[in-house]
């Protein structure tokens, strides 16, 4: 039996975290909630999931340090979420290691595709034999 997805979410701002729980959780995604990046870390300690979502601007480690950290001990897929939309800021997330970089306000299709495809990116390789080789 396949396991559902996991998703943590990373955000100081409770509206974004419950919309992203009503648009995941639906779709087959088990969601993990931070409301903080250290928060977010302590979680890591004792889960494992298949995707983050962080955003940029939180109080005390901001979305940067976090997948600076992140990124010291693990490839799981990070799509950066946030508000700011200086060129800059993405640049500075994708060299950091972020797999994406998604504005505020989002549309809810193009997130839900790009998590599809970072997913399907991070999922072992299963090679199926050519018939008639």
């Amino acid at each position: 039996m396949r396991k559902h997805p996991s998703i943590m979410m990373v955000d100081d701002e409770q509206p974004i975290l419950s919309l992203l729980s009503r648009i995941l959780e639906p779709e087959g995604y088990s969601v993990i909630v931070a409301a903080d990046g250290r928060s977010a870390l302590e979680l890591l300690q004792g889960h494992f999931p298949d995707l983050i979502i962080l955003d940029v601007m939180m109080p005390g480690l901001d979305g940067f340090q976090v997948l600076d950290l992140i990124r010291r001990r693990s490839n799981v897929p990070v799509i950066m979420l946030t508000a700011k939309r200086e060129v800059s800021t993405a640049r500075d997330a994708l060299g950091l290691g972020a797999d994406d970089y998604v504005r505020k306000p989002f549309h809810t299709k193009e997130l839900l595709a790009r998590i599809r495809a970072k997913l399907r990116r991070a999922q072992p390789e299963v090679i199926m034999p050519i018939e008639g080789v």
